[in-house]
């Protein structure tokens, strides 16, 4: 941020991150009463704010959650909101915070909730970068990646890979090579948390006020990374196994200041990490379907039986790996299924408020007929 940037919300969020452009977006809810602050966690039912006076614990306002078009509108880490009570000016007293509304999100790392309920979950907000964190101590898993990679290309930030515990890799240059040929557009760096092995290749992304969100599996060492480049223990960590595999020990999302001035977010594993919607994402990663396509016979070709499909001859002369294109292929039905879920669901939500609103018609009309 310029210095010269007119900020009035005062040098303490200035350091997470804001800026005019959230103050534009704040000023009416300003001129109300409400004062502005970041969700730096979330626990359950409680959310942490980052204000200029200090944390505050805040609870969403029920207008706010009634007026909410699924948990997706609901605050979530990272997210800049407007709050109202949480503190008496004169004895300093906690006296409860609610949230009112969220600001206007730059970025959103979103996925389809886990279970068969069909909505979105903000697993991040307003992030400028999204490390996605690998290990390098046994085998890969492109197909994995590749699915982050959809997700964070979607969400609007950048997404950068992070190979950790390269010390205990066997061949760290070819398992760079094998995680770049399924992160086209991402830059790729391979790291070791206990011998500090790249770790300085990571230096130049941490600039004061950017938000980097760590992602990835249990296990991979996510917060040990955060706690190598704070310099301190920020995250509670757990040894690794006999079978040289890493324990899970993030149970909540969190932001984290770094002493450089940037902003960290730490996530919990995700067994399910489901699309939520939206093709930008898969033309992202597999950039190079997307432009083989463009010399498909067909223009809605879908790369799987149509003849003059230039995909398919990409991947009969080896030019295009055949599990790539079953990926794209795995990930365009999730996403087909995705839509259609949405689909029904808004439609059934419609439904919902359409009988709401006859009833209370029915409601009203009966009473006007009693007056009579």
């Amino acid at each position: 941020m310029d210095d010269d940037d007119d900020v009035s919300a005062g040098p303490d969020l200035a350091v997470l991150g804001w800026d005019a452009e959230l103050q534009a977006a704040f000023q009416p809810w300003a001129e109300s009463g409400h004062r502005a602050g970041r969700v730096v966690a979330v626990h359950g039912g409680t959310l942490v704010v980052a204000t200029e006076s200090g944390d505050v614990a805040a609870t969403v306002a029920g207008r706010l959650r009634h007026q909410a078009d699924g948990l997706g509108e609901l605050p979530a880490v990272g997210d800049w909101v407007c709050l109202r009570g949480g503190g008496d000016a004169e004895t300093g007293a906690d006296v409860g915070a609610s949230i009112a509304a969220v600001l206007p999100r730059r970025s959103v790392f979103s996925r389809q909730q886990a279970g068969r309920a069909t909505g979105e979950q903000v697993v991040a907000a307003n992030v400028d970068l999204v490390f996605l964190v690998t290990s390098l101590d046994g085998e890969l898993n492109p197909r994995g990646l590749e699915r982050y990679l959809t997700l964070a290309w979607q969400s609007g930030a950048t997404p950068v890979v992070v190979g950790n515990k390269a010390d205990r890799s066997e061949w760290v240059e070819g398992d760079l090579a094998e995680l770049a040929a399924v992160a086209p557009g991402a830059a790729v760096h391979a790291v070791s948390c206990l011998t500090g092995q790249g770790l300085d290749e990571l230096a130049p992304y941490l600039t004061p006020g950017r938000t980097v969100a760590m992602l990835g599996p249990s296990g991979v060492g996510k917060s040990t990374l955060i706690n190598r480049l704070a310099g301190e223990e920020l995250m509670a960590t757990a040894a690794v196994r006999a079978d040289g595999k890493g324990r899970h020990t993030t149970t909540h999302r969190e932001l984290l200041r770094l002493p450089g001035g940037a902003m960290v977010i730490d996530t919990p594993g995700m067994r399910e990490m489901q699309l939520w919607a939206g093709g930008e994402g898969i033309e992202e990663t597999f950039v190079e379907v997307d432009e083989l396509a463009a010399g498909c016979r067909f223009a809605d070709c879908r790369h799987d039986q149509e003849p003059g499909c230039a995909v398919l001859a990409a991947v009969a002369d080896g030019r295009l790996p055949e599990e790539r294109l079953a990926s794209w292929h795995k990930l365009q039905r999730e996403l087909r299924a995705a839509a259609i879920r949405q689909d029904r669901r808004a439609q059934a939500e419609q439904r919902r408020q359409w009988r709401n609103r006859n009833k209370s018609m029915r409601e009203y009309l009966k009473v006007k007929r009693d007056d009579w």
